[in-house]
């Protein structure tokens, strides 16, 4: 009988075990049971522990706590799986496990390839590429969902998971309440109450994984002054109901005081009033004293561009000196309490500016948070590279870089005097990704991307993405989280790892189909890059309408596929492939939408969008594991809008 002994016993590490049983058993079916003991003087069997704890070297970590390093040594009876801290022995057993056969494709039962063999020996060593590999709540999401994808964070190699806001309502009403599908599916209605309960059940699974856990983000703006940041201008009359000590509190815009578009989270505070920049620095410091699970916590401002305060005390500094000396504060405050919580300030809309006149004073305790929203996903780097400069800050008249090169500008001369760790913040799982109806794109993207961040010293990304970002396949997802585990890695190499074991011996077959796709709808073009007049709209582009027309030719050949191969000895196979034969139904309707669209047809256009969303909506419940409705409909709207979006000020988050 095999036997699995833990060296220490910590939640992760027991976890560990547990999991390595799981998998192990299910490999091997009859191979009977498989024990479990804590026993620190094991010398056979598996044994589970820290690198530590044999001896092993972990000099290559900067810092144990922080970086992972995961060592294999075992033969087909056991041996030494470790980690240089609890986290990295979890990811070392799934990574023994993958180096055994095993794959999880996308999140859930069914998203696992478990292959019925023997184990054979793996010896392996490995530091990954990047620091911080994580993904942050977005979207719609239910909570099955977010336990789901907390699940699926270690066994893709990542060790990071971020809850967004104090209570996420927003990302939990858009699914609860079915948001751009009540024609199909009744809204549910949930309390906030729930929603707290759900978000600390999703801590507890972090924590119990020893996964970093960030936390919170946008929302301090409004919550350290008494007003619900999860608020939404659809919520009622926000501005209204304000009281006028908290009016008083809110930024000075055209000579008024008040919530931005009717919304706190979009809403920025008076930064050069110190009573309400303290009032932040005891709000932030209480929910740390409380929250000491919190291993990170994101101290953002208000979720807009161009909204900060206009009164004589604000105008004296920029917005992110107002914001350094309120990062001060914190830390100030939070030593006083012997609080080592983490924070994390954001580089993001006004605070792209570096200061000029304050400087963070104890780097240990922050990380940047490089959040370039305005970038273009169509490239990294472009072969020729413009020369930038950094423009006088001018108040609420700030315009965003549109680019990387252009935004690391800003960046380079943070880093002339910010010696501290850098994270990004990324978005390719937000709306981008829908606008890679392939999904190969935006895989090729993140593997650069990677590239490039750890070129700049920028070690780890956070995706803001949907933990329903599986459609049509997980393999952009599933790229994302290999390229950050090992940069050197092609995203050809992770296709052909992914598709294989998604769709079997004829993956290329699949990879071609859904390359041919993309093709047709053109990545360049969903962006809004090729409009062949910005007069009209950005999606004018009448010769564009007849690549579009051939999108059902395309589908028709890919149904016969998907029938040949409709059924598999996999779960996983079946499921992918009948994932592929929805989104077939979705890429025809969109497609009659878009080609109208591309003729400057904005009334019919609108109609069959809105014919696609009904009858894709009908599928929901089906594919929701992997799907998220909401938030793809949420992503098009500005798509077919008739008329610009550049005015509006609520473009950015959510």
């Amino acid at each position: 009988m095999m036997k699995i002994n833990k060296l220490i016993s910590v939640s992760a590490v027991d976890y560990a075990a547990e999991e390595l049983k799981k998998y192990l058993r299910m490999m091997m079916p009859e191979g009977g049971d498989i024990s479990i003991a804590y026993d620190p003087s094991a010398t056979d069997g598996f044994r589970l522990g820290l690198m530590q704890d044999f001896g092993l070297d972990v000099s290559d970590a900067e810092d144990t706590e922080l970086d992972d390093i995961l060592y294999i040594d075992c033969d087909t009876d056991g041996g030494i799986i470790a980690g240089d801290n609890p986290r990295s022995v979890l990811i070392s057993v799934y990574e023994y496990l993958r180096q055994n056969g095993c794959r999880w494709l996308f999140p859930g039962v069914d998203g696992e390839y478990i292959p019925m063999q023997d184990i054979a020996p793996v010896r392996y060593r490995h530091k990954p590429t990047m620091r911080y590999r994580g993904w942050c709540n977005e979207g719609a999401e239910y909570q099955q969902c977010m336990l789901d994808a907390i699940d699926f964070v270690p066994k893709v190699g990542m060790n990071t998971f971020m809850i967004e806001f104090r209570i996420p309502t927003s990302y939990y009403l858009r699914h609860y309440n079915h948001t751009h599908n009540t024609e199909n599916r009744k809204p549910e209605p949930v309390s906030f109450n729930t929603i707290l309960q759900w978000k600390r059940q999703c801590e507890v699974e972090v924590a119990k994984r020893g996964l970093q856990l960030h936390d919170i983000g946008h929302g301090w703006n409004a919550d350290a002054f008494g007003i619900d940041s999860s608020l939404r201008a659809n919520d009622g009359k926000n501005d209204a109901a304000l009281t006028d000590e908290q009016r008083k509190y809110l930024p000075l815009i055209n000579g008024k005081r008040g919530l931005r578009g009717d919304t706190p989270n979009y809403t920025q505070f008076c930064m050069g009033d110190d009573e309400a920049r303290a009032k932040v620095v005891k709000y932030v410091c209480d929910y740390a004293e409380k929250h000491k699970g919190s291993d990170y916590l994101h101290v953002w401002l208000g979720d807009a561009v161009n909204s900060h305060c206009e009164c004589e005390k604000c105008v004296k500094r920029t917005p992110t000196d107002f914001y350094i000396m309120m990062l001060n504060a914190i830390d100030e405050e939070l030593t006083r309490r012997s609080l080592n919580t983490r924070i994390v300030f954001i580089f993001y809309t006004d605070t792209v500016y570096p200061p000029e006149t304050e400087r963070i004073i104890n780097q240990e305790r922050f990380t940047m948070l490089f959040a370039p929203i305005g970038r273009k996903y169509t490239e990294t780097e472009p072969e020729v590279t413009e020369e930038y400069t950094i423009p006088p800050y001018v108040r609420n008249e700030f315009e965003m870089p549109n680019n990387l090169p252009h935004t690391f500008t800003y960046y380079n001369k943070w880093r002339e005097w910010w010696r501290g760790s850098a994270v990004a913040y990324e978005y390719h799982f937000w709306r981008h990704q829908y606008y890679d109806v392939g999904g190969l794109e935006i895989a090729k993207r993140v593997n650069e991307d990677v590239r490039a961040y750890m070129a700049r010293d920028i070690n780890g990304i956070i995706e803001d993405g949907s933990q329903r970002s599986f459609f049509p396949t997980g393999y952009p997802f599933y790229c994302y989280a290999r390229s950050m585990y090992d940069m050197s890695l092609t995203a050809e190499e992770i296709a052909e790892d992914y598709f294989s074991h998604a769709f079997g011996e004829r993956w290329r077959e699949f990879y071609d189909y859904l390359k041919r796709l993309g093709d047709a709808f053109d990545f360049g073009y969903m962006e809004g890059e090729k409009s062949a007049n910005n007069a009209v709209g950005a999606r004018y582009n009448p010769a564009h309408a007849e690549r579009i027309a051939k999108v059902r030719e395309i589908t028709k050949e890919g149904r016969a596929l998907i029938k040949e191969c409709y059924n598999s000895d996999y779960r996983v196979q079946t499921r992918a492939v009948r994932i592929l034969e929805m989104h077939a139904d979705y890429a025809d309707l969109l497609s009659d939408a878009v080609r109208e669209k591309a003729l400057g047809n904005d009334e019919r256009a609108n109609e069959l969008y809105n014919r696609f969303r009904i009858e894709i909506g009908k599928r929901e419940a089906e594919f929701e594991t992997c799907y998220d409705h909401p938030l793809i409909f949420y992503s098009f709207s500005p798509f077919f809008a008739s008329k610009s979006n550049t005015e509006a000020i609520i473009t950015l988050g959510n």
